[in-house]
């Protein structure tokens, strides 16, 4: 974590393809860390190719057939069904990543009481790679 000041900071997540990388503890510490009580955590991904979901964290399945549908729903532009796309400059994931971060969410905000994060019991935050090979990538964590 690069800490900014107590209310905002980047974390970086390095990504080994497609898939979803749980970040609710590193969100959690940072909330604690900061001291404030009540406020909106914003947490922001800075990339077109990813994106963020809340979603179930007890049942590894549940990461495994989200996948499966996006692929299913995106295929990579090598696919006959997407011999449409036009914008391949990285690959055949290239513009299939774009769609699928653009269905989810670039930006997720989640309220803090009592100094916690106000997540239900099967939550987590995560971020949801898209491409196909390694990556960096930065989420920004906000609180106000």
């Amino acid at each position: 974590m690069r800490h900014r000041d107590m209310r905002q900071t980047v974390l970086t997540v390095s990504t080994s393809g497609p898939g979803l990388y749980e970040i609710t503890g590193r969100a959690a510490q940072f909330v604690r860390e900061s001291g404030v009580e009540t406020a909106l955590l914003t947490v922001f991904v800075r990339h077109t190719s990813c994106s963020l979901i809340i979603q179930e964290n007890a049942d590894p399945d549940v990461k495994r057939d989200l996948h499966v549908f996006f692929r299913r729903l995106v295929p990579p532009s090598d696919d006959a069904s997407m011999d449409w796309v036009v914008h391949c400059t990285e690959g055949p994931d290239d513009m299939p990543a774009h769609i699928k971060a653009a269905l989810t969410e670039t930006s997720i905000g989640i309220p803090v009481a009592d100094g916690r994060l106000m997540l239900g019991i099967w939550q987590g935050i995560y971020l949801f790679e898209h491409r196909d090979a390694p990556h960096r990538r930065e989420i920004v964590l906000h609180l106000s």
